[in-house]
């Protein structure tokens, strides 16, 4: 595992990779790495000759008020984890490295960013567009993999690649989720035992809106009820949870084709987001 810091040496590293003829196969992270990152290393693998991990703790996509500087960070612990995956590169810039001075051009992805963790993100979708448009330019990738439990980062990714004519492939793998259902994530760890027990709630309501769309159930009803459980979750504080068509993020009129049921909620100061997707 090569470990690289700066702009330049990444950027000279993939300008080296591309003119051997090696497809580079890109997965951005921001670090704590678990079992549903190296899946997404693991598609990444099936897609390029090499992989190329970034760990980098994003400030521009976090509001005032949120976890920047208590999102947990291991990088020697995600390097080991990434090596043993079969990734080839972790590029793991900091902060300065990254905004070395006053940043003034941004990248916006209009409409899709306004609706579920944009609506009470002011800004976040802003910082993750800007940041992977540079991440691309600096690791040159081919073909780039993100995950589905980020499913509107992920449309709002695919959307903005299509829209600048980025000449990269971006694929979504599925969501890995823990035996009891809870979906992976960085922020797992940051959760009390009691809220962890508690969190489950999340996934367990949303598999119960796929089974009963898939029943022909009326969809309002199964949302309500979703709904009024979480809301019963001693600590639970539910931020929404909704039904929208994907990856275009509209309101559904009638349910046909791709939906995505998704939900965001804080147990203590930890917040989660998960999702399904119901094909009808």
């Amino acid at each position: 595992m090569e470990r690289i810091l700066t702009v330049r040496d990444m950027q000279a590293r993939a300008e080296a990779l591309r003119r051997e003829g090696k497809r580079i196969g890109f997965v951005p992270t921001m670090g704590y790495l678990h079992e549903g990152h190296l899946s997404l290393i693991d598609e990444a693998k099936k897609h390029s000759d090499i992989v190329v991990v970034s760990v980098f703790v994003n400030p521009t996509q976090f509001g005032p008020h949120e976890d920047l500087e208590s999102y947990p960070r291991d990088i020697d612990r995600d390097e080991a984890l990434a090596a043993s995956r079969g990734a080839g590169l972790m590029f793991y810039p900091s902060v300065k490295e990254m905004y070395p001075g006053t940043q003034q051009t941004w990248v916006q992805v209009e409409d899709l960013t306004g609706v579920l963790c944009g609506a009470s993100r002011e800004g976040h979708f802003r910082g993750v567009s800007t940041v992977v448009t540079k991440l691309f330019h600096i690791v040159k990738p081919h073909v780039a993999v993100f995950g589905q439990k980020d499913a509107q980062q992920a449309a709002v990714i695919m959307k903005m690649a299509a829209d600048l004519n980025m000449d990269i492939r971006i694929l979504v793998a599925p969501i890995v989720r823990e035996a009891d259902g809870l979906a992976m994530s960085s922020r797992n760890v940051r959760l009390t035992p009691e809220n962890r027990k508690k969190a489950v709630i999340l996934s367990q309501s949303l598999f119960g809106i796929r089974e009963g769309l898939l029943k022909g159930q009326p969809a309002g009803a199964l949302l309500e009820e979703a709904r009024a459980a979480i809301s019963a979750v001693p600590g639970a504080k539910l931020e929404y949870l909704e039904l929208r068509s994907y990856p275009a993020l509209e309101e559904l009129t009638e349910l046909r084709g791709t939906c995505l049921a998704a939900v965001a909620a804080r147990f203590g100061d930890v917040r989660l987001i998960d999702n399904v997707m119901i094909k009808i």
